[in-house]
């Protein structure tokens, strides 16, 4: 086989073993919604026995955010630097530390400390996530697999918050993060042994022993070996944050950016006040967890469905739909609901909407960059977004605070949704259009 291996596979139908490889993509961001999700269970547990008051608990639930937000931004160009298994490999050791060391925490700074580098293993493997996910598809399901990874975060959510859910009630808050630490620790053999480094990257990057490993990993993937490197589709950049704002590219990377930090402010003030709302609304506290749940349900839905539509339909369409129809849904949710069934409705069709415009951003950011600075653009865009989770919960507490009503508060967060469209309209073509890895001239 002479051709270009990037080109072959864009253009061959997919083997088991890059289908394999996506969905360990998915089990990977399963962790974060099962990390987002665990913290808040444990939450009450922590507050009682070590007598905290509120203030200081929001700020141990947002030292998670904080790492993510940072291992995105700065491990993303690791892995455009060193490559994808390597860094998801670092990354996961790096989770498996935190989650083993929060279970023996005995006071509040050092549980701050252990969830902030769990949090930067999450970010970091995020980022990289979204490159491999891409680059181990081929151009016609490249977007599908994208999407497909993407929903693993309201899956994680559904399974890992039902299993934490059911520790809790013979156990303390300890064992969710000794639950954590083991599931972690179980991909790193599959990672290990499963997962093959990136043959977009090895030909871009074309580090030393370059051919080599591009064999490996073609002979793993179910391909031919190759004779000569490739040549390099686009002049190599060095995976850094300057490079994405370089040639051309800064417009895309500040508009992909804004677009995912504005919905994703949406986002989290469904996440993290749908619990409190339903109790206020004269719901049982358990009845919250369920309604939760039923979020993520339509979240998983909601991300499968845009991912199976981007087969038949255009990205950035399906994306504006998924986040008008976010702003809409998230102001019925907030008009109130009469029974517990339709709120739990109404919810589940907020998290189809706002999470379906997650996955499609995520699928937006992967057409974005090349191959070279896939992980970095992803990176950056990520952290800063998971700036926009951090202030969410504050702006609508704020807000509350400030005597707006529900719809009010529901009105004014959804709008974070209906501006990232314009944003997203604003998107040059060309940073949308398919294999521009592969078609960026020098």
């Amino acid at each position: 086989m002479n051709n270009d291996p990037r080109e072959l596979l864009a253009t061959s139908p997919m083997t088991r073993w890059q289908i394999l490889v996506v969905a360990i993509t998915v089990g990977l961001t399963a962790l974060d919604g099962f990390d987002v999700l665990s913290i808040s269970f444990a939450s009450p547990g922590i507050a009682r026995e070590w007598g905290i008051e509120r203030a200081a608990l929001g700020v141990v639930l947002s030292m998670d955010l904080l790492g993510m937000a940072l291992g995105s931004i700065f491990l993303g160009g690791v892995a455009d630097y060193i490559g994808r298994r390597k860094t998801v490999l670092g990354c996961l050791m790096l989770m498996i530390l935190g989650m083993s060391m929060v279970a023996g925490v005995r006071g509040l700074n050092e549980l701050c400390v252990w969830r902030i580098i769990t949090g930067l293993g999450i970010g970091g493997m995020l980022a990289s996530n979204n490159a491999i996910a891409a680059e181990f598809s081929n151009a016609r399901r490249r977007d599908l697999s994208v999407s497909i990874m993407a929903i693993g975060y309201p899956l994680g959510a559904i399974v890992g918050g039902s299993i934490a859910a059911h520790l809790l009630k013979g156990s303390g808050w300890r064992v969710v993060f000794e639950f954590g630490a083991i599931c972690t620790a179980a991909f790193l053999p599959l990672v290990f042994w499963c997962m093959p480094e990136s043959v977009g990257w090895l030909c871009q990057t074309q580090p030393h022993g370059a051919l080599e490993r591009i064999n490996r990993s073609l002979k793993r993937l179910g391909y031919g070996g190759i004779d000569a490197l490739p040549m390099r589709t686009t002049r190599q950049s060095r995976g850094t944050l300057i490079d994405i704002f370089q040639r051309g590219r800064a417009l895309t990377s500040v508009l992909v950016t804004a677009t995912y930090f504005l919905h994703i402010t949406t986002f989290y003030f469904i996440v993290k006040w749908v619990p409190k709302i339903v109790v206020d609304m004269g719901f049982a506290a358990s009845s919250a967890a369920g309604v939760l749940v039923w979020t993520n349900v339509g979240g998983a839905t909601g991300g499968a469905v845009l991912g199976l539509l981007t087969q038949r339909l255009g990205l950035r369409p399906l994306t504006v739909a998924m986040l008008v129809g976010s702003t809409v849904m998230v102001a019925l949710f907030g008009h109130g609901q009469a029974d517990l069934a339709q709120l739990s409705l109404i919810c589940a069709l907020v998290g189809f909407c706002t999470n379906g415009g997650v996955v499609g951003i995520y699928a937006v950011l992967a057409r974005a960059f090349p191959t070279e600075l896939r992980a970095t653009g992803t990176g950056f865009a990520v952290g800063m977004g998971r700036g926009g989770a951090v202030i969410a919960p504050v702006v609508a507490g704020l807000l509350f605070h400030a005597g707006f009503g529900l719809q009010a508060v529901a009105i004014i967060m959804g709008s974070g949704s209906l501006i990232a469209v314009l944003c997203l309209l604003a998107l040059p073509a060309r940073a949308l259009t398919p294999h521009s890895a592969l078609t960026e001239p020098l």
